[in-house]
This record gives C-alpha cells, structure tokens and sequence, in this order.
C-alpha cells in the first residue's frame, strides 16, 4: 500500500537512504532520527548523495551567488510531517505550528498538505462521535499536494440550498444584499476562503469559541468539537482559520477569541505572528463559574479572551468602550445637570502648558500632576470649570481635583469607560454589572430548546459585552464556530449584521432554531436589556458537497462490511487521488485493522474536490444539480449579478 502511493521524492530519498543500508533503515522502517540528525550536522556522504541524485537535488537546492545551497530544513520538515514516513497518524509532537523552519504552503512547490499542520481542511476526527474518549489517536491526514492543487482547493465553491427566514416564513434566496445576515453550513476553512472575495476588508468583528486544547482529556470536556488533539495539531488547525480571517478583518477590525488555561499562552505566541504583538490589547480573564470545584489542585474558575486589533493604532480609545451605565453615575447636586460620576482630572503625558498647582479651596492642599502625567486641560480652562462648579475635589472636598463627568454629556459624546481586563460574576464589580455564567446560558438553552443540547455555552450577556466594546449598530461580526449560535443571536438582538459557520449537522437543528425563535421575539438571554421584540432576517446556505460526503460515510463507519459497501459506492462515482491504484488497494487494504482501513479509504479521496468549485457552476452536470434560484443566488453572492 504505501509503495503505491510513493510520490517521486519519496521514491529518491527513500533510494538515498537505502544505499547507507542498516544506517538508517531497520526492518524495512526509516530511523528518521539518525537521518535528521546526520542532515543537521551536513554530514558529508549523506549530503553528497542527496545533491547528486536530480530528483532530489533539483527539489533541495537553490543556487546563491553563483553556489549551490542544499536546504536542509525542507528536507527534514518532510521527514517530520510526512506520514508515509512512520506507522502513526499521530504527528508533529515535537513542533508546535508556529513558524516551523520558516515554511508555508505557498513557499514550496511540492507542498505538504497535512491534516492538521498547515491545513486541517477534512472534519475527520473533530467529533467526538469519531474520536473515543479511550482512543484518542487523530484521525488526521498527511498528503503532499501540488501547489496548483492547493490553489484550487481553497478556491470559492458552490452554495446551494439558500434559503431566507423571515417572521413571515422560510422563501428561497436567489440572491443577497450586503446587509444580509448569512448562516454558512459547511467545512469553516473553505467557508472562509469563500468569503474572502466579497467580505475582504469589510468584517469589523470577529469572536470565535473554538475547540480548547487540553494537555489530558477531561471528564469536563464536553465540547461537541473533539478536543483530543495533540499540542502543534491543534495550534495549526487555528493558525490556518485565523490567518484567512486575519485579511476579513477590516482595517480597524478586532478579534476576540475564548480559550481555557491549557491553551491560552501557547496560543498567543502564534496569535502574535499572525496579528503581530503590537497588535494585541489585551488578555481578559472571565469568571465562567462561581462554584469552586475540588477535583484539582485549583478549581479553575476562569477562561481567557484574546483580544486583537488588526491595526491597533486605528482602534479610537474613545470608541473602545462599554455601553453607558447610568448606575455609575451616582452623584446629583440638584443644579438642574441631572447626575454624573467623577473622573481623574489628571492624564498620561507630559506638556508644559498643562504643568501648574492647583489649590483645594477648602484644605489649601496644594497639588501637582502626577509624575509622568499632567493635567487634562489647561489652567485657564480649569479656572472656567471650576467657577462653573465642574470640579470636585473628592467626595467629600479633602483631596485631588476631579472632574465632574455629567451622564447628558456623556451620553451625546457615545460610549462610556473603558473595560477592566477581569470580567466578574458578581454584582457588585467596581467594572461589570453581572455577566452571568455557563450556567445561566445552559438554562437559557434549555428554555429555547427543552433540553441541554450543549454543554456550556457562552451566555449571551459576556458577547454583548464583546460586541458593546467592538461594535456599532450595523457593524458586520463573524463567528466561523458558531456552535449554538450565540454570537448571531446576540448579533441579531443588537441590530449589528452577522455571518456564522459551522460544519456540524446540528447547525439545522440548535443554531437555525435559535435564530427562528429570536426573529419571533424570545425574551432569554439580553433580550430585556436591549428591548428586543423580534424582527428581521437571515439568510441559510450551504457548500455544495462532493466528495465530503463520502468521508462522512467512512468515519461513521460501524464495521468492516459496511466499509467495503462504502467502498464499491466510492468507486462508482468519486474522485480519487491521482496517485492511487485502486486494484492495489483492493487487494490491500481488508487486511489491515478496521480503524486503519477507514484511515485508508479517507486518505485515497482527492482532497481537491471536497465541494465543488465556484469555477464549475456553468458545467452543465453541475448546473444540473442546483435550482435556478440556487443558480442566481451564487451569481449575486459571487458579484457576476
């Protein structure tokens, strides 16, 4: 079997090592770590025989200034992530994802598409239907792939089934409006890419809630989503989402990521490549229980959002804030200003103009700026502002000027203050009204649905705060996990426009029913907080499949003889990799274990044609399988309308 499936290179290296005999092979298998480390040390006969054979040497080499460099790296990051060199899908746990040797799909020719790395395209294994909780070994896929191949395979593809739900009913959508709400059904990496040529530049807000990485799976995992992944498997399987997201983003754009304990740290190291570290603001620690739990040495109360600008010197500070509070403004002095709170008269900077003593009027306390600070106006506008009675000198007139901030005032200028880092339960928080926690949000859910159909999810009071800080009505937000679709429905009650991916099945049954129930006015969640009463509408679609389904069909997969039936449909109509003999894998393949033989049948499938393309959709067989509507419907989404 894996003779059959030996690319070109594969074939020379494998020739190269085979000639230093038992050096480097031992019953048949590669010692790949002597190979890698007598390639670190340029050890001289290994590296003679790799540049002169001219398969190798032309995949390896690049000629500099008139000589031949032998890059090393290529060579051994092959060894590492190519399966076809181990007996194990389980790859990669001595790399992490990030900028592993300073290679990318895009920078090679020959490209390694592996699943997960820098492309974990395929939802094999994402489940916990295909993963057991006692065997947690990937189901992921390692191929090398043409770099043509990934062009294409990234390419925009084909929606079908676009329906729009209004109050009044669901109507097929032959087209869409740029103020559309969107709901996408299918794999989230190629929704993306899908995206990316009408949305580009236009998404002012991303929050995402994806899988966590956990070091040991948990009795508490309870995401939908297969947590079991290995450390760099599951770092490359976000960096590949988040660097397509990266160009939605406008250029003010912001991102906002939930994640656990585990995984927060490393992910950040990778987030700061992608955004760059100045373009981080902050790490928010959010209390998602009250309860203390004794399972652990600590009962881990909190999880993290990250949170990233696209260009952080484009983010107004001024806009960056929460939604106004009246609560906070407590003080009254009945002068007919109505209420307001008392500010800092003292700000960051250093101005000679704004360097003066101010004198309490009732102490005789004399004060200066703070070191490194100044006052905030200047000594003849704090003069005015004092005879106008705008400035308090604490609450009870014994310490450092304030100014008074009046809600009237505040409330024209638009938001309020700026946002602790820690978001807290409790009501009483110097920053935060209550946000409530996982356990409000699941009876929430059990409200809209009878049942708990997730476990934790995010309450729809901590995404209004995300959306409070990072948006403004009309503002498009995306979220390419959309779960049970609780970015959309806060989205939708906050009158900000919204896209949501998500590959599950359960995307019909949780996240479109949730959405039906917000247009008809359901009262959970922040509905009474922002006056909801129902309206509006969204639109439904999904990527046309085409060899995706079969890969659905081989995990799902009870037993060998449903397998072969599998198999024999696979064979009548789906497309395969070029490079496969179909006769070899026949008389191969029912002899290995079940889990291995489904391994197989995925990894055989032509990746490239998972959905069928944008680019197909006036071939007359495809053309044939959509509805006109559906037809129309890709032509406006595409802009060809």
């Amino acid at each position: 079997m894996s003779q059959t499936l030996e690319t070109v290179i594969q074939q020379a290296l494998r020739e190269v090592v085979e000639s230093f005999s038992e050096r480097y092979i031992v019953d048949g298998l590669l010692k790949k770590d002597a190979i890698i480390t007598d390639l670190d040390k340029y050890t001289p006969e290994l590296v003679e025989s790799i540049l002169t054979n001219a398969i190798l040497n032309e995949a390896f080499t690049e000629d500099i200034a008139g000589a031949t460099i032998l890059k090393i790296n290529d060579i051994i990051q092959m060894l590492e992530v190519d399966e076809y060199w181990s007996n194990s899908y389980t790859r990669y746990t001595n790399k992490i994802g990030l900028a592993t040797n300073n290679h990318y799909l895009d920078e090679m020719t020959d490209v390694v598409l592996d699943f997960p790395y820098k492309d974990t395209i395929l939802k094999a294994g994402m489940t916990k239907d295909d993963v057991s909780k006692e065997d947690a070994e990937e189901s992921f896929l390692n191929e090398i792939v043409a770099r043509e191949e990934i062009d294409v395979l990234l390419d925009k593809k084909i929606l079908k089934n676009a329906k729009k739900y209004t109050k009044d009913g669901v109507f097929e959508a032959s087209e869409i409006q740029d103020t559309d709400n969107l709901i996408i059904k299918g794999n989230n990496l190629l929704a993306l890419y899908s995206l990316k040529e009408r949305f580009a530049g236009k998404v002012k807000l991303i929050y995402i809630d994806p899988p966590y990485y956990f070091l040991k799976t948990k009795p508490t995992d309870t995401f939908t989503y297969n947590s079991n992944f290995s450390l760099s498997s599951w770092l490359t399987f976000l960096k590949n989402r988040l660097s397509i997201a990266y160009q939605l983003l406008s250029y003010d754009g912001l991102l906002f990521l939930s994640m656990s304990d585990e995984g927060t740290h490393y992910l950040k190291v990778m987030m700061d490549e992608i955004f760059g570290i100045e373009n981080f603001i902050a790490d928010v620690t959010w209390e998602a229980r009250s309860s203390v739990s004794s399972d652990g040495l600590f009962s881990m109360n909190s999880n993290h959002i990250l949170v990233y600008a696209k260009n952080k010197d484009a983010i107004d500070k001024n806009d960056f804030r929460l939604a106004l509070d009246i609560e906070t403004f407590k003080y009254d002095d009945n002068d007919g200003r109505g209420p307001y709170r008392l500010e800092p008269f003292d700000a960051p900077n250093i101005r000679k103009n704004l360097q003066y003593e101010i004198t309490n009027p009732n102490t005789r306390d004399i004060y200066i700026p703070p070191k490194g600070r100044c006052w905030r106006t200047t000594k003849e506008n704090y003069e005015r502002w004092l005879a106008d009675n705008r400035i308090r000198f604490g609450v009870n007139g014994t310490s450092k000027p304030q100014l008074k901030a009046y809600y009237s005032e505040v409330k024209m200028a638009g938001k309020g203050k700026a946002s602790s880092s820690i978001w807290t339960i409790q009501p009483n928080s110097i920053t935060w009204r209550e946000t409530n926690t996982n356990t409000s949000a699941t009876k929430h859910q059990q409200e809209l649905f009878g049942e708990e159909v997730f476990t934790n999810p995010k309450p729809e009071e901590l995404i209004k705060r995300v959306l409070e800080l990072s948006t403004n009505e009309g503002d498009l937000v995306l979220d390419f996990f959309m779960g049970s679709g609780t970015t959309a429905a806060v989205a939708h009650k906050m009158n900000r426009q919204y896209i949501g991916i998500e590959q599950m099945d359960y995307i019909e049954t949780v996240a479109v029913e949730r959405l039906k129930k917000v247009i008809d006015g359901e009262q959970g969640g922040i509905s009474q907080d922002v006056a909801w009463s129902g309206g509006g509408s969204f639109i439904y679609a999904e990527l046309m499949d085409k060899n995706a389904t079969f890969i659905d069909a081989v995990l799902n997969s009870k037993h060998s003889d449903e397998l072969k039936a599998i198999f024999d449909d696979m064979k009548a109509t789906l497309d395969f990799d070029f490079r496969v003999d179909l006769q070899e894998v026949d008389q191969s393949i029912w002899n290995e274990e079940f889990e291995m033989q489904k391994k197989i049948l995925v990894k055989i499938i032509d990746k490239n044609q998972l959905y069928h393309n944008y680019s197909e959709i006036d071939d007359e067989t495809i053309k044939s399988q959509l509805s006109q509507s559906d037809y129309d419907f890709n032509k406006s989404f595409y802009g060809e309308k």
